[in-house]
């Protein structure tokens, strides 16, 4: 793995964003990680560089883990915005996006915006829109141990032990919850105008969602594709709200087989 940080400019101003990078060809996957950090996506990024050729780019959501988050970037409109203008710095294209949770929120405001850079794009158990009857759980007020019981199909392989943790380690988890509050706004891990948004996506789109999350349940991934012109669905059984993580070997090849279905094609007619 390589890491590298880039200035990405907006109107409102500049701001550096970290990229680790997988793998030295292939077809570009830009992976989003969620609120748990970007360790929850790393091994993944790792797995799909070594079983499919790819270039695995995963950024930094900027505050997280130590890196700078400047003060006009506080919505998660705006973090899509960062990463469609770091795909231009990066000159990526036929670019698979891909992002968990709060990342699937922001790859959501991603085909929105609608980049002829992107040629598919997949939202694993994402937040982001409201869906009366299925309400995003409040994580924020939980121990480690009740937020695993909601996240994964089998939490006793995903112990955690906060007592082992350094204070350094400390502070930045800190931090880092911080920073997802912020990002997740007044509305509770959902914007009401992003369902608007969405049905003007042209983009190929793969709700992917794991059918054991408590997090967010499936009938509210159903309710995100539903929103979606010509969104697929697939439910991904025996695991919960990181895929990605807890199944990896299991949702590699529904991400892949969905990227290389829309890769080039995608791009040649935008």
């Amino acid at each position: 793995m390589t890491r590298s940080t880039h200035t990405v400019a907006l109107d409102r101003g500049s701001l550096d964003v970290t990229v680790d990078v997988q793998g030295d060809h292939g077809r570009p996957v830009l992976l989003l990680h969620g609120g748990g950090g970007p360790q929850t996506v790393t091994p993944f990024a790792a797995l799909l560089a070594g079983q499919r050729p790819s270039q695995v780019f995963t950024p930094l959501h900027p505050g997280f883990d130590g890196t700078v988050r400047p003060d006009w970037l506080t919505d998660v409109r705006t973090l899509a915005q960062v990463y469609a203008r770091l795909l231009d710095v990066l000159d990526l294209r036929d670019v698979a996006v891909v992002g968990n949770s709060i990342g699937g929120w922001t790859a959501a405001e991603l085909a929105a915006l609608g980049s002829d850079r992107i040629s598919s794009v997949t939202l694993v158990n994402a937040v982001g829109i409201p869906v009366p009857g299925h309400p995003i759980a409040d994580t924020f007020g939980l121990t480690p141990v009740e937020l695993s019981r909601l996240s994964f199909h089998d939490p006793s392989k995903f112990r955690f032990d906060p007592s082992a943790l350094t204070d350094a380690q400390r502070a930045v988890l800190a931090e880092n919850r911080a920073t997802l509050q912020l990002y997740s706004g007044s509305y509770e891990m959902a914007d009401p105008g992003l369902p608007a948004r969405l049905a003007k996506v042209t983009a190929p789109v793969l709700v992917a969602w794991g059918a054991s999350d408590k997090v967010v349940d499936a009938g509210y991934g159903r309710a995100y594709a539903a929103a979606i012109p010509g969104a697929e669905f697939r439910l991904l059984p025996g695991t919960g709200h990181m895929p990605q993580s807890e199944t990896p070997e299991q949702f590699l090849p529904v991400v892949w087989d969905f990227t290389e279905a829309h890769g080039d094609a995608h791009s040649a007619r935008v």
